[in-house]
């Protein structure tokens, strides 16, 4: 298990290096895109991490709602069937094809919260040793 305990740090720690930038772009003056995207890097992240602490294999997509049910289906963690990610899965796809797609600071601090609620769930699902 130690295997996958290092290995779910290790995306553990890549999701809190992109929650950090995100609060940090919208604790300036943005640009806010660029907070949600790692916002919801974060979120994948996370989830990527929880299926590593799992053992599970972890696909190459960006679609949270796909990873979300992948850690639900493995009940890796059944506290984050209570959390909707669909929000965040716009800002990695939208915004790296929609030229107009321009989030306000608002919209940011939403992405960061809902991450975050993520990462409170995920985390108290691993033990300490996986957690950053």
């Amino acid at each position: 298990m130690q295997d996958n305990l290092s290995h779910a740090r290790g995306w553990f720690l890549k999701a809190d290096s992109d929650l950090a930038a995100a609060h940090h772009i919208v604790d300036g003056d943005g640009p806010f895109d660029t907070a949600c995207f790692h916002a919801q890097q974060a979120a994948e992240r996370l989830l990527k991490g929880l299926l590593a602490y799992g053992g599970r294999p972890i696909p190459l997509v960006h679609d949270l709602d796909e990873l979300h049910d992948l850690c639900l289906a493995g009940d890796l963690a059944p506290t984050i069937a209570r959390l909707d990610l669909t929000a965040l899965t716009p800002c990695a796809v939208r915004l790296r094809y929609e030229l107009a797609f321009w989030p306000d600071r608002e919209t940011a601090e939403e992405s960061i919260a809902l991450a975050e609620g993520l990462r409170a769930a995920v985390l108290a699902a691993v033990p300490g040793e996986a957690r950053p």
